[in-house]
């Protein structure tokens, strides 16, 4: 193991055994290419990094690159396996702001990601061995099972999601305590795919489980996937990242949050997303041990994420408009998912062709069709209606983000008599 690596696992002392061996093998490179260019960068003659710059010293871009772009050139140049410096520190302050819960508590500094599906291969790398399980609802977003059974070779476990129209706190505390020593829980609020995010009430018995888990000597991975943070429509919703909770729950948990542009602010295409740890007791060495590994791991994968993207969200958090912008978008999703309640009011006989899973946020929400076979109704939507919708887990996923207000009666009209026919 390179002593890099021994270095960093030393430092994290017990925490390190969160970690998979993998995990355990990772460090950044800090006396590498990268240790030594910034050891020269204060030099006047500096020859050490991959990157062209011009005779007065900026960086040397194409016109053709640079007309399309209103950013200083340095958004050409390498963003580091961190992450730029300035958006880490913005993006930590954002997320206290949007968690007030975490004022005062302890976390590490962001990494940067290639937006939030990296962040879960980074964790299924740093965390999981293949004798480990990951944990998650029944109702969950299909990547995840891709990226930790199928690219690591990790145990799944999924538990009830809904019981009685809320989230199954009692289902998951029992997988937690199946056997196993380590635990790896995926918590995903709003939810893909259902566009469900817990209660305040949820929330209470969600942290209780995991904490009652780790009272019992199960070492817990928590990742708070929070993709769709602060897409909430409802009164009563737990309004905050559950990785406030989990960040100083108990010794036997390490808390990670996973969050980002794509989603949030609506840039799909940016890819910037985030990565922060958090256990109880932390020190400040150990935090940045973490970052260390999941830099070490983009280091091996990426090397780095986009720049240019990256100084795109500076410059955005920094625009006075800010605010009120994001405001706008989420209202135009509020007005939907308004709409959709209200379609559903007025139309009880819906009730005889689907049921709606519980939905309060995000970008979808499911139905559930009544004698009739959720894969056959996507395609009899898509043969006879013209209509679009996605298949996961017995249920039909309708992404009410995408379909303009004015056509979302059409669209649970279409499912109606979609269902209907099929039932003749």
């Amino acid at each position: 193991m390179n002593k890099l690596a021994i270095g960093l696992n030393e430092t994290l002392g017990s925490a390190a055994d969160f970690l998979s061996d993998a995990g355990k093998r990772m460090y950044f490179p800090y006396g590498g290419i990268l240790g030594q260019g910034a050891e020269a960068k204060t030099c006047d003659i500096n020859a050490t990094i991959g990157m062209a710059f011009e005779e007065d010293g900026s960086p040397l871009v194409m016109d053709s690159f640079k007309k399309n772009l209103n950013l200083d050139k340095k958004a050409f140049l390498y963003a580091g396996s961190f992450g730029l410096p300035k958006l880490r520190e913005q993006w930590k302050a954002m997320e206290v702001k949007k968690n007030p819960s975490l004022k005062g508590k302890t976390f590490s500094n962001p990494v940067v990601t290639n937006a939030l599906t990296h962040g879960i291969r980074i964790c299924a790398e740093l965390f999981a061995n293949k004798k480990d399980t990951l944990v998650t609802p029944d109702l969950f977003w299909d990547n995840y099972e891709l990226v930790f059974k199928e690219a690591v070779g990790c145990k799944v476990e999924h538990f009830n999601t809904f019981k009685k129209g809320a989230f199954d706190a009692a289902a998951m505390k029992e997988a937690l305590l199946k056997d196993g020593e380590k635990k790896i829980l995926i918590l995903n609020f709003p939810n893909n795919p259902t566009g469900y995010t817990a209660t305040v009430e949820d929330a209470k018995k969600i942290v209780s489980a995991v904490k009652a888990a780790a009272s019992k000597g199960k070492k817990i991975v928590v990742i708070c996937d929070d993709a769709y943070f602060g897409l909430v429509y409802e009164e009563g919703i737990h309004g905050e990242s559950l990785f406030a909770e989990f960040s100083d729950l108990h010794k036997n948990v390490l808390a990670v949050k996973l969050d980002g542009t794509t989603k949030e602010d609506y840039v799909w295409g940016l890819r910037v997303g985030f990565i922060s740890f958090a256990f109880k007791g932390a020190t400040e060495a150990q935090l940045k041990a973490l970052e260390a590994k999941a830099a070490g791991n983009v280091r091996s994968a990426i090397s780095n994420a986009s720049s240019l993207g990256q100084h795109l969200a500076i410059a955005a958090f920094a625009d006075p408009d800010y605010d009120k912008q994001k405001a706008e978008k989420y209202e135009v999703l509020k007005s939907r998912y308004l709409e959709i309640r209200r379609i559903f009011a007025t139309h009880p006989e819906f009730k005889e062709a689907f049921e709606a899973m519980p939905f309060n946020s995000g970008y979808f929400m499911c139905v559930k069709p009544v004698k009739v076979d959720a894969e056959k109704v996507r395609k009899h939507l898509i043969e006879k209606y013209s209509t679009g919708t996605i298949m996961l887990s017995g249920l039909i996923r309708l992404a009410f983000s995408t379909v303009p207000k004015a056509k979302l009666e059409t669209l649970f009209t279409n499912v109606y008599y979609a269902i209907k026919d099929l039932r003749k």
